[in-house]
Parts: structure tokens; C-alpha cells; sequence
């Protein structure tokens, strides 16, 4: 199974990474790391979350306060928002 960004999502998780790096050298690409094991755990188990609404899941991320929100299509996992959680949950509505 592959996976796409949606180029919002994208963004999201670049400003995340550079964020992190600012605070303290390495740990962007601590929180990089992250997410990438996290896309995993969801191409390996893409039904294993729980679903926000219709067919969107959300899988939290470990270690940050982040979660990957994300839908299913034929053999592509759409990553929708690279989610802050003390952010508006529904911020993310107008992707899809």
C-alpha cells in the first residue's frame, strides 16, 4: 500500500519538523521519525483506528501531540492533516 499527502498535510508536518528543530537541534527529526513510523503502523493496519467521521481515521502519534488524520481509497492512504491535537479539531474538514 502507498500513501499521498494531501499539500496542506504536507506543509503541516514541515512546519512541525522546523518548529521542533528550533526548539532543540535533533528533535525535528525525532518528531520526523515519528510520523514516518506512525504512516507505517497505519499502511500495515489502516482499519486499526478510530473513525472521526464517514470513512476518516485518526492515529495518534507517539511521543508528540500530534495525530495523522487520514482516509482510505483503493491501495493509497490519503493523509488529510498532520494534526496538532490542541488545535480545532475539525480545522481539517475543508480537505476532503
Amino acid at each position: 500500500m502507498k500513501y499521498a499527502f494531501h499539500p496542506e498535510a504536507e506543509s503541516e508536518f514541515r512546519d512541525a519538523i522546523d518548529y521542533y528543530e528550533a526548539f532543540e537541534p535533533g528533535l525535528g527529526y525525532d518528531f520526523a521519525m515519528e510520523v514516518h513510523s506512525t504512516i507505517e503502523n497505519i499502511l500495515s493496519f489502516p482499519n486499526a483506528w478510530n473513525i472521526l467521521e464517514d470513512d476518516i481515521r485518526r492515529c495518534q502519534i507517539r511521543r508528540f501531540p500530534y495525530g495523522i488524520v487520514y482516509s482510505q481509497d483503493t491501495g493509497v492512504i490519503f493523509i488529510l492533516a498532520v494534526m496538532h491535537l490542541h488545535r480545532d479539531p475539525d480545522y481539517w474538514k475543508g480537505r476532503v
